[in-house]
């Protein structure tokens, strides 16, 4: 039985929404209101993403700085080595943008950690858009990159392969994979998706909270998940 960890990079592995702090600083103010389409549901985040990406000004050497700036979970690189030990897979699953989320991880050492997330693609000088190579139109957040087609084509045959798939994130774009998943490391609004849909899984702050965690995949099993639930609630 081997277990395939899928995790969260915006707000999970990173301190803050990479994405957010770019258009903050980069984007035509007209961007919050594409947001707030969204959030009102007049949107997916996919087309919501693509016309804020649209927005941007930025030169590649703004952006190479800016990915400077992007403070990762300290306990990160730890919690990729106690799962690699074990032999356990590691891939990155974001809806966030792969220049950023492989540029930080590359500074932190982290340079061989499979990613999957939407693409930007330089569109003149200081012009930029949107790519999905990771899009699927039945993905039920709407998104660009769809963590619940990712984990299916990665996985294997689950049955034949005796994969099981664990998630570690935060926010909307996790809640399919979360409810297709044999367990969920949840923060945020993933905790709270969890807590109502009766999905097990365990809190966390920190990957620091979860150091433990990998040791502990070694020995579970489908028929074992609701016991390391409880036992893990303690750890």
């Amino acid at each position: 039985m081997s277990w395939h960890v899928f995790i969260d990079f915006d707000g999970t592995v990173s301190r803050q929404d990479s994405t957010d702090v770019l258009l903050e600083r980069f984007a035509d103010p007209a961007w919050k209101a594409i947001e707030a389409r969204w959030q009102a549901g007049l949107i997916g985040s996919r087309q919501c993403m693509a016309q804020q990406v649209a927005l941007l000004r930025l030169s590649e050497t703004a952006l190479q700085n800016f990915i400077g700036e992007i403070d990762i979970d300290p306990a990160f690189p730890a919690f990729v080595a106690a799962c690699h030990a074990l032999d356990l897979a590691v891939t990155v699953v974001s809806d966030g943008l792969d220049r950023i989320v492989g540029g930080v991880l590359a500074r932190s050492g982290l340079a061989d950690l499979p990613v999957r997330a939407n693409a930007l693609i330089a569109a003149g000088e200081q012009h930029w858009q949107l790519n999905s190579p990771h899009l699927w139109d039945g993905c039920r957040s709407a998104a660009g990159t769809c963590k619940c087609r990712v984990a299916a084509k990665l996985g294997g045959d689950r049955r034949a392969d005796l994969k099981l798939r664990l998630l570690i994130g935060d926010g909307s774009s996790d809640q399919c994979l979360a409810e297709e998943a044999d367990f969920v490391v949840a923060k945020s609004a993933l905790l709270a998706f969890c807590r109502r849909r009766n999905i097990p899984h365990l809190p966390f702050d920190t990957f620091g909270d979860v150091l433990a965690l990998p040791a502990l995949l070694a020995d579970w099993s489908p028929a074992t998940i609701a016991a390391a639930a409880r036992t893990l609630a303690h750890v």
